[in-house]
């Protein structure tokens, strides 16, 4: 079986496909200045922008990894990702509280979906 990999750097790959099933490297916001609440909104469009090129989408979404700088962020941080998931199609997943890469960054998301048929 093939493996594709889309945006290969160094370090990483951005997506991943393999098997019909694609897998996206972590994902964080554009604007590190901002709340949780619009760093959890951009890092989610990038995950949509990310799964259409992949031949996906957000109903797709096999399985979501979060992670959080502070559990304080959790419920905002939920009603955004409740208002993006498509109602039916919740993936598995997690969300755990993480040291971030950077100090500002207050969530990353890394998603694994099926491709469409």
């Amino acid at each position: 079986m093939s493996i594709e990999r889309i945006h290969t750097k160094t370090r990483m790959s951005r997506i991943v496909k393999h098997n019909g099933v694609i897998y996206l490297c972590g994902q964080v916001c554009e604007d590190a200045t901002q709340n949780i609440t619009v760093q959890t909104q951009t890092m989610l469009a990038k995950v949509d922008d990310l799964l259409t090129e992949a031949g996906s989408d957000k109903a797709h979404i096999l399985s979501a990894t979060i992670y959080i700088k502070d559990m304080q962020y959790f419920s905002e941080m939920n009603a955004v990702w409740d208002a993006w998931v498509p109602e039916g199609h919740a993936p598995a997943r997690a969300c755990v509280e993480a040291k971030m890469a950077r100090d500002a960054l207050l969530v990353e998301i890394s998603v694994i979906a099926a491709q469409k048929l």
